[in-house]
């Protein structure tokens, strides 16, 4: 986290930069080939979460880099937070960073990210208005929206007959053939619409209520995962995965035996946005870049590849028609009604969500300390074994090389 000091200087360093161009970077296209301007800009996004040029789309980071001249220098993460971990440890240089609703709340509570500067991203008129001033950011000064969707089941219809409700992911006769995601919040939602609880309760005893559930389920689970799903249910390898629902195309479309399917229970609505963290170096570039992305065409030809929903409206002109149609991109009001939204909890829950979710991980308490027992245990027999054979070489060779004899 930048000394506040550090950023107004940054943010003086940036402003003189922007008005000795000219132009508004975000609004014009530059003759100055990125070569020569010499400046790259450091993207931080999901896995798989952009058009690459391949399968026929468009490369979205090659046609900014074009239209611009700025370079694009493009790395992904598999979770909120081993992002929210990459940012923390220091040693990263992000101009750009695509988190989800509840971890951009939560670098905004930690002064983790820098105000946008609108004029700079004029096409944020094409985002709809039920998407701007979310709970996860209420004055709308940190983030724009990039993608929404809704989470749910994915299933091997070979072996598994329907997946209507959460209870599926604990049914004993899927056991080593289910995945969970590996992250905590994911995981303890799927747990609290079991149990009906607000996903953003406060009340330890809802947590534990969730974690002991999650503690029964674990015998059952493969392995928690992220990206890896898609190898695991494609192959067979696995028959049940919890999921978003922008990726159910990609793998509905890919395999004739694989549904996908929301709980009747309610899930998670999720919306990922576009942030510049407080350490960036190109601030004004990287609202050229997330004003390029809110481009109608640019964001209908992107998520055309990506396969998530669009916050705008205008670029649905530009998705295949059974895109826009599909309850898998876009869910029915009937569907909406039943989510709930991840928000930034309260450092103290947030604390006790990450011990709960690391006995999950062990086991619980009682594996972790059969674990630590073990642990100390082989430690013991090994010091032993030491001091044992320096006692020995003391008994063989009472004067070792290098050391005098008291004795004349």
């Amino acid at each position: 986290m930048k000394q506040t000091r550090r950023i107004l200087s940054l943010l003086l360093v940036l402003a003189l930069a922007f008005f000795a161009a000219g132009a508004p970077l975000a609004q014009a296209e530059s003759a100055e080939p990125a070569s020569e301007r010499n400046v790259t800009i450091n993207v931080y996004n999901w896995g798989e979460y952009i058009a690459n040029g391949t399968d026929g789309s468009m490369d979205v980071n090659a046609e900014f880099t074009r239209r611009t001249g700025i370079a694009v220098n493009y790395t992904t993460f598999d979770s909120n937070e081993s992002l929210y971990s990459k940012l923390m440890g220091g040693g990263a240089d992000y101009d750009l960073i695509i988190p989800s609703d509840y971890m951009v709340s939560k670098l905004i509570a930690q002064d983790m990210l820098l105000p946008l500067d609108f004029e700079n991203i004029p096409n944020f008129q094409y985002i709809d208005e039920k998407f701007r001033n979310p709970d996860y950011d209420p004055e709308n000064r940190y983030s724009v929206p990039y993608t929404w969707g809704v989470v749910g089941i994915f299933y091997n219809t070979d072996y598994v007959e329907e997946a209507a409700s959460w209870s599926v992911l604990w049914d004993e006769q899927y056991a080593g053939k289910i995945l969970m995601f590996d992250n905590p919040r994911d995981s303890f939602a799927i747990a609290q619409f079991m149990l009906g609880q607000n996903v953003n309760s406060t009340e330890e005893g809802d947590w534990q209520e969730a974690a002991a559930l999650l503690k029964q389920q674990k015998p059952l689970v493969q392995a928690y995962v992220m990206d890896q799903i898609f190898d695991k249910m494609e192959n067979g390898e696995a028959w049940l995965a919890p999921y978003y629902a922008g990726d159910a195309a990609i793998l509905v479309d890919n395999s004739d035996n694989i549904a996908f399917a929301v709980p009747e229970e309610g899930t998670n609505f999720f919306v990922d946005a576009a942030c510049i963290p407080a350490t960036a170096s190109h601030k004004a570039e990287a609202e050229a870049y997330i004003n390029f992305l809110c481009e109608p065409e640019i964001a209908g030809e992107n998520m055309n590849y990506v396969g998530y929903s669009t916050p705008e409206t205008a670029a649905k002109e530009y998705l295949e028609p059974e895109v826009v149609e599909s309850p898998m991109h876009y869910p029915s009001d009937e569907t909406l009604a039943s989510t709930q939204v991840f928000v930034n909890l309260p450092a103290e829950t947030a604390a006790l969500v990450d011990k709960l979710w690391a006995e999950v991980k062990m086991g619980g308490p009682g594996e972790s300390a059969v674990l630590v027992a073990i642990i100390l245990g082989f430690l013991g027999v090994y010091i032993a074994i030491v001091i044992y054979k320096r006692r020995r070489e003391a008994l063989l060779n009472p004067n070792p090389k290098g050391r005098s004899s008291k004795k004349a």
